[in-house]
């Protein structure tokens, strides 16, 4: 039966279109029928062709039986087909597709060589770190998005998700730093949960691994003639006591950015943040760092932070090569004495956003120890507070998504009172360089 069914197939494939070309290729009845006995000629073979025809559909009909009874004997499946007006209504893809747009994952991957020396109070140091983060936003209607991120690090220190290289080869940590809902009325958007940095900042007040937890909400008004306004809000549960006070911060910026004149825009924003420190339960030595503790662990300054920092951009005669200047003013109104000011500079020449591109960047800063809440400041070198610092930074983007950086840290103690286990005129120098990879 396996060799007899292609035979019968293949002859009568064979037979269909030669009985088809018969049938259209033969001249009219009448321009034949020159004679009775040629007119009965044709009647015949059209008789014949007929007779084949139906053969031909016999024999396809017991083909065709054939082949269902030797599936039904194999087991094999009949290809589905789906009625004609299924598969004209049936359109699940574009369901799919619209779930999928509105997920937008990103990461990143840095990996850091460090090296670190001092003229004379501890021996230099070679190290190296690794920071992974992988987060996602999932927009769950026009209003509403989901966020969070999962980072590598010390889930007790919200100034770094850097991986110290060392430990015998032990796995990484991993944890969230980010898991919040933001619901978006346009100019307006309100946050909960622990999101992104809400303020514009730099790394003196704030470090840029600080992500809050509480609400937030940020506005941002479009103005004629390209400028906008800012308002940006947050209520900063820091420490919460089910049996005790709680340590909370609340804060406002108000800012505004500049149209574009030129090539040459500025920006201004002004800040107020209050703390109001009633726990300190789930601090520990990485958050209180540097500011000064009575003798029962509370600190002695409050912290009442006035920040105002403004920023210019010129553009200059070429796209790669734009100027921009930020400097960062902080003044802590609750401290006990003299020792609650803080400010810094920044100058960068260059971009890094596409393959090609330099940027130079010089920046200062100096605080005094009670000059900024320390938990939440700068991570940089391993003086939170009461330094003098230089900071210098070349920036490479050598193809798209990465970017190849060289930091240099000077630095020093600001006041020798305030020094600690650092010797009082020691300059230290930290030198980075990194390669980090986005997607």
């Amino acid at each position: 039966m396996g060799t007899a069914l292609p035979n019968t197939k293949a002859r009568t494939l064979a037979l269909a279109p030669l009985a088809l070309a018969l049938a259209v290729a033969l001249p009219p009845v009448q321009a034949l029928a020159q004679t009775a006995d040629e007119a009965q000629l044709i009647r015949e073979e059209l008789n014949t062709l007929r007779e084949e025809q139906s053969r031909i559909a016999r024999m396809q009909q017991r083909n065709e039986a054939a082949m269902r009874a030797l599936e039904t004997r194999l087991g094999v499946a009949p290809p589905a087909v789906a009625p004609e007006s299924a598969v004209a209504t049936r359109s699940p893809a574009p369901a799919a597709s619209g779930a999928l747009d509105r997920l937008k994952v990103t990461g990143d991957l840095r990996l850091r060589s460090q090296h670190d020396r001092s003229d004379s109070d501890r021996p230099d140091r070679t190290s190296g770190q690794v920071r992974a983060r992988l987060g996602a936003t999932y927009a769950v209607n026009d209003r509403v998005t989901v966020g969070g991120r999962l980072v590598t690090g010390d889930a007790d220190d919200p100034n770094s998700s850097d991986v110290q290289l060392s430990n015998w080869a032990d796995d990484f940590e991993l944890s969230l730093d980010l898991a919040y809902a933001q619901l978006d009325f346009g100019d307006l958007k309100v946050y909960g949960g622990k999101f992104p940095q809400p303020f514009a900042r730099t790394d003196l007040v704030w470090d840029g691994d600080v992500n809050p937890q509480g609400l937030g909400a940020t506005y941002k008004r479009a103005l004629n003639g390209g400028g906008a306004l800012r308002v940006n809000t947050l209520f900063f549960v820091v420490d919460e006591q089910a049996a005790g006070p709680d340590s909370t911060m609340g804060g406002l910026q108000l800012g505004y950015d500049s149209p574009d004149y030129g090539g040459f825009k500025y920006d201004v924003s002004g800040a107020y943040y209050r703390y109001s420190l009633g726990s300190l339960a789930g601090a520990d030595a990485g958050d209180w760092r540097s500011n000064r503790l009575n003798p029962d662990g509370s600190f002695q300054s409050d912290y009442e932070l006035a920040n105002l920092l403004v920023g210019a951009t010129w553009q200059g005669t070429h796209e790669k090569w734009p100027l921009r200047v930020v400097g960062d003013y902080v003044r802590n109104l609750g401290a006990i004495d003299d020792q609650d000011t803080g400010f810094g500079v920044d100058v960068s020449l260059g971009r890094a956003s596409k393959p090609g591109d330099w940027r130079f960047t010089y920046g200062y800063a100096q605080t005094d120890v009670d000059a900024v809440m320390a938990a939440f400041s700068q991570d940089n070198i391993g003086i939170a507070t009461n330094y003098k610092l230089h900071a210098f930074t070349v920036d490479y983007t050598p193809m798209p998504k990465t970017m190849i950086s060289a930091i240099w840290y000077h630095h020093k103690p600001n006041d020798p009172a305030y020094a600690g286990s650092n010797a009082p005129d020691d300059w230290l120098d930290r030198i980075r360089l990194f390669f980090l990879m986005n997607f």
